[in-house]
């Protein structure tokens, strides 16, 4: 059985959660959370050579680092975290955690 990345998982189920009408709190720590785990990940698949990987973790960091923000409507946001929480979890039975 391969080991699946448990932190994947989670933000993956952080951003279904986000689809709904939360406090702003629950976003600020979302990008925090995503960025981490995205930042997290990319290291991993670095280090696994699957540098699509790599970038696509790379550049779901990037768009939810809470230090630069980007800002956009909420059904963008909306729509970005669907897209997010699928590819992590898809990632998280692609990319092995060490």
């Amino acid at each position: 059985m391969k080991k699946v990345n448990i932190f994947l998982i989670i933000g993956a189920i952080a951003l279904f959660i986000a689809i709904a009408d939360l406090p702003y709190g629950y976003y600020q720590l979302l990008r925090w959370v995503v960025c981490g785990i995205g930042a997290y990940s990319a290291y991993l698949a670095y280090g696994q050579k699957k540098k699509v990987w790599m970038w696509t973790f790379g550049v779901i960091a990037l768009i939810f680092n809470p230090i630069f923000k980007f800002y956009f409507d909420k059904a963008t946001w909306q729509g970005i975290n669907v897209v997010a929480g699928i590819v992590y979890m898809v990632g998280a039975f692609r990319v092995k955690q060490k």
